[in-house]
């Protein structure tokens, strides 16, 4: 199967700025490119921070309310230094969490969870930015139309990858839900057709009537 990869989902042309960018230049870019955050690159091209929203709203939030609300009582030393943050270097998030082309949307789904970040730069070997991957990109694979997944399913899982008879099972797919009936040689290739047919891109939920023509242990028929 031909999973897709970061490499096939990330967005190419990035918009990033230098550790000496200000401000109000960062605000500017993620206006003009209807972005959220910037990766900031060094000399190298290697992405050693990001700069969000997030970090530069600090700002904000270490201004004096019109209001009259008061400030929350403990701020993180972290984040009272962004407050005051003039440049990309003094705003990002650092050390920047990269994902490889070669990745795939498993791969790079965990990497966002485990670091609670919204979107991965993208490296080439050499460490260089070559992309940006977000958890929109990632979404894509469940854009995919029931009918290719039906395909992939039928002859890549069951056909190419199980050796089965297609006409012995159905695959019906409806709103990315896969539904399999039929029948399969032994029951230990129930579980594994299952499993391989959730990991097709765009599958949103497998639901399994397979049943095994006869079962291994007694040789009786099911």
């Amino acid at each position: 199967m031909l999973h897709r990869t970061v490499g096939d989902l990330m967005t190419t042309a990035v918009v990033s700025v230098r550790p000496d960018t200000g401000f109000k230049d960062i605000v500017q870019h993620l206006a003009e490119h209807g972005i959220a955050a910037v990766p900031v690159v060094d000399d190298q091209a290697r992405p050693i921070g990001v700069v969000s929203e997030a970090d530069l709203l600090r700002k904000q939030e270490s201004q004096a309310d019109p209001g009259g609300h008061l400030a929350p009582a403990h701020v993180l030393s972290a984040e009272r230094a962004k407050a005051h943050a003039l440049t990309a270097e003094g705003l990002m998030t650092s050390p920047a969490v990269t994902a490889r082309p070669q990745w795939s949307v498993v791969e790079a789904a965990r990497a966002m969870a485990r670091h609670h970040v919204k979107r991965l730069p993208v490296v080439d070997d050499a460490g260089q930015l070559v992309g940006i991957i977000s958890r929109g990109d990632l979404l894509h694979v469940f854009l995919r139309r029931d009918p290719t997944i039906r395909e992939e399913i039928t002859t890549e899982v069951l056909t190419r990858t199980l050796g089965l008879d297609p006409g012995a099972v159905t695959v019906q797919v409806t709103d990315g839900r896969v539904t399999l009936s039929g029948t399969v040689p032994q029951n230990s290739l129930i579980p594994i057709a299952v499993r391989l047919s959730g990991s097709v891109d765009g599958v949103v939920d497998v639901t399994n009537h397979l049943r095994a023509e006869t079962d291994p242990a007694a040789g009786t028929p099911q």
